[in-house]
């Protein structure tokens, strides 16, 4: 008889496939991001959190935190976007220390065209998924958003 592990729990191979779910989905979503607009998925993310942030910008430390970067990582990400024109740095009024991170015009364009590319892919992704399924997922999605372990 086969020795049953902790490895073996469920909850184990559940969380397994959510993350190879995220890889696959990413790789593919992202290809077809260069492909069809020339940049990467982590650009795309970053020009919809920028204009989704009040005002139209968004601290650096802010965006590093949303796009799971650290501050270095994130001021390399934004150089390289900075030279191909998509974002600007805006600095703070009321604090030197601080920079907000705002979109060019070419990054408003760049994103809008990004955004018909991304939706009409993730329209293929959840082809067979009813509406019911798509709330359920959403709803899912929230709760482990917010799970904690502490």
């Amino acid at each position: 008889m086969p020795r049953v592990t902790a490895a073996d729990d469920a909850l184990i191979t559940t969380f397994g496939r959510l993350v190879e779910a995220h890889s696959q989905l990413g790789k593919q979503l992202g290809r077809s991001l260069e492909q069809q607009v020339g940049i990467p998925h982590t650009w795309f993310e970053v020009l919809l959190r920028i204009s989704r942030a009040d005002g139209g910008q968004v601290s650096m430390s802010a965006l590093a935190q949303q796009v799971a970067l650290t501050g270095g990582g994130i001021t390399k990400l934004l150089d390289r976007m900075i030279g191909a024109g998509l974002v600007e740095r805006v600095p703070c009024p009321t604090d030197r220390r601080v920079a907000f991170a705002a979109l060019t015009a070419q990054g408003r364009d760049t994103l809008g065209l990004a955004a018909a590319v991304h939706a009409t892919d993730l329209r293929r992704v959840f082809d067979t998924f009813t509406e019911q399924d798509l709330r359920v997922l959403d709803g899912l999605l929230d709760r482990l958003r917010h799970a904690r372990i502490e």
